[in-house]
């Protein structure tokens, strides 16, 4: 095989892997659109549907309004059971099983929906009102069981909320407590600005971990305030040459020879 029926072959390979490719993202998005479309449209018909509801039964008496009051019961108690336990379900994983018993009580929810919907176009209303007990029952029994989990997973999450909170005010005061360090000394001022140096010198002791050089810093501080205030109060002093016998000789400085001397 040559070189140029090589590179025909891979040219060949790789045309078909782009056009695979390009058809698998092409049959995603559309089906990705064709959901959304389709999940737009049944919120929309749900909407209409809970109009129509809540109108029944405000407008209607009789068995006609009050099957309309149980359907609009039913479907807001589930619509806001499914809602809870959805948000819940992202940051808690244990609301999975709570999930798995409201798609059981969904079917059963659905089925109770539908009878409803088709004795509202019973025309035998006195059959229809014999039901009816049975019916409120049967409503009652599934709106129950959604509300016990609705306000189960809510529970949960105030909880978890409250746990959060304590736990952050704890820390929050331990904190608190530590930045105040400076007056939980004893005989410490309370006042952080009246401190002074000496206060400053001990704060930077303690954070370095240091007691030794907090004591040197404020031996340092007071010094130089003694100095400070003899200056203050002998007055300027006159600018004469230096006397060389008063001259400080620091331990550091070689002593000097004589002339001669190698």
């Amino acid at each position: 095989m040559d070189a140029l029926t090589l590179i025909l072959i891979l040219t060949s390979l790789l045309f078909v892997a782009f056009v695979a490719t390009g058809v698998y993202v092409s049959v995603k998005v559309v089906g990705a659109a064709k959901r959304g479309v389709d999940r737009k449209i049944t919120q929309a018909r749900r909407t209409v549907e809970d109009t129509t509801l809540r109108a029944k039964s405000f407008g209607q008496v009789g068995v006609a309004g009050e099957l309309a009051q149980l359907r609009l019961s039913l479907r807001t108690s589930m619509k806001a059971t499914q809602e809870a336990l959805n948000a819940g379900a992202a940051e808690d994983a244990s609301l999975s099983e709570s999930l798995g018993l409201f798609e059981r009580l969904s079917a059963h929810g659905h089925e109770l929906d539908d009878d409803l919907k088709r004795l509202e176009r019973e025309p035998d209303k006195a059959r229809v009102a014999e039901r009816l007990p049975d019916l409120r029952e049967r409503t009652e029994r599934v709106t129950h069981a959604a509300d016990s989990l609705r306000w189960a997973a809510r529970d949960r999450a105030q909880q978890f909320a409250n746990d959060d909170l304590a736990s952050l005010s704890a820390q929050i005061e331990v904190e608190s407590g530590a930045l105040r360090h400076w007056a939980t000394g004893p005989g410490a001022d309370a006042s952080w600005p009246a401190a002074g140096a000496k206060g400053n010198a001990e704060a930077y002791g303690k954070a370095d971990g240091s007691a030794e050089a907090a004591a040197a810093g404020a031996a340092a501080d007071r010094a130089e305030g003694a100095e400070a205030a003899r200056r203050a109060a002998a007055g300027p002093e006159a600018i004469t040459a230096r006397d060389p016998h008063r001259q400080t000789t620091y331990p550091w400085q070689k002593t000097a020879r004589p002339e001669g001397t190698v």
